[in-house]
């Protein structure tokens, strides 16, 4: 007899509504989705440890876990985390990588190289994460420093949402960029969580 094994994810928690709409209409029922913090996303160098108390945790307790996180900032340290544990990781940079696909974000990256890139998730926050987290509500100044070398805003969306894409729009016009959307659904990530929950344990 076949059953499907037990499986963590463990990510980020920008990723949160789409992990648990990728677990709902796949039926993974056997798959538990346990996110961090994402504010992590401005402290990279925190990631890796955070993530290695938690697996550290998770030992014995899973089949099979998946670290929901690509090397986003941290210089490789993440994936010798990973690597020591003896668990998969998302593949590539960052998040914009795996939600384009990685040849359609080198496309993009290669025509344009100055572009900052929205996903569902930083659209939602960006007031919170940029533009108070950067301190340029406080401080408008600030806003050449960080994005003077910036031309455009490329918006990857994961859902069909007029709100979000209408918010992604204002982002870009306080950004004083030019705007481009393109609709990536959930990109390598669905693939790599239904294939990470895929049934081969055999049950006793």
């Amino acid at each position: 007899m076949i059953s499907a094994p037990s499986v963590l994810v463990l990510a980020c928690g920008a990723l949160v509504r789409e992990l648990g709409e990728i677990t709902r209409r796949n039926q993974l029922d056997n798959v538990t989705v346990e996110c961090l913090p994402a504010i992590l996303h401005n402290r990279p160098d925190h990631i890796p440890d955070m993530v290695r108390a938690r697996l550290d945790a998770a030992q014995g307790h899973y089949d099979r876990i998946l670290v929901g996180y690509a090397d986003c900032g941290t210089g490789g340290r993440l994936a010798d985390v990973c690597r020591e544990a003896g668990v998969e990781m998302l593949d590539g940079a960052h998040c914009y990588q795996f939600y384009a696909g990685h040849q359609t974000f080198e496309d993009l990256h290669g025509d344009d190289p100055t572009a900052f890139y929205l996903t569902d998730y930083l659209t939602r926050h960006f007031d919170r994460l940029v533009l108070d987290g950067l301190g340029i509500t406080e401080h408008p100044e600030l806003r050449h420093q960080y994005f003077g070398n910036y031309t455009k805003v490329i918006y990857l969306s994961q859902g069909q949402d007029a709100d979000l894409l209408a918010r992604a729009k204002v982002a870009a016009q306080q950004l004083d960029l030019t705007f481009e959307h393109h609709p990536t659904g959930y990109g390598d990530l669905e693939p790599a969580v239904v294939h990470v929950a895929a049934t081969t344990r055999s049950a006793s």
